[in-house]
């Protein structure tokens, strides 16, 4: 500022003192600039951290998720091979069933008799799990 002054000298007082307003003005602009730019700064962290969290919280959210489908996987994938070996035993049980019943007169009455056995067997437990339940 001393090289303000210095070319000043020597010139109207009213002039000087309008030079002196325009280098304050200019002091307060550079001031109240700074003070905006230190405020945006602040603003833009703030919502940078904001972000950060919410990426993290996204992050874990997917992270979790992925865990999950693995999981879900890995179930599925035990639920196929168990109806595999279901299905291996039901093809199993209805090749007999059909062997049996080709078979002949004797083997048609012991299937009837088997059927009727667990037509009967299964309304006796049926009553009996309703008893147990009251």
């Amino acid at each position: 500022m001393h090289w303000r002054t210095s070319s000043l000298r020597g010139k109207n007082p009213n002039s000087l003192s309008a030079c002196w307003q325009l280098v304050l003005k200019g002091e307060m602009e550079a001031q109240s600039s700074g003070a905006v730019e230190e405020i945006l700064d602040r603003e833009n962290k703030r919502i940078a951290d904001s972000l950060a969290s919410k990426v993290t919280r996204l992050k874990s959210l997917a992270l979790d998720i992925d865990r999950d489908a693995e999981d879900q996987n890995r179930y599925l994938d035990g639920m196929d091979s168990d109806f595999m070996s279901v299905t291996g035993l039901l093809t199993g049980s209805v090749k007999r069933f059909s062997t049996m019943t080709r078979s002949g007169r004797d083997n048609r009455k012991l299937l009837c008799g088997m059927a009727l056995g667990l037509v009967v067997l299964f309304f006796i437990l049926s009553y009996l799990l309703s008893r147990a339940r009251t």
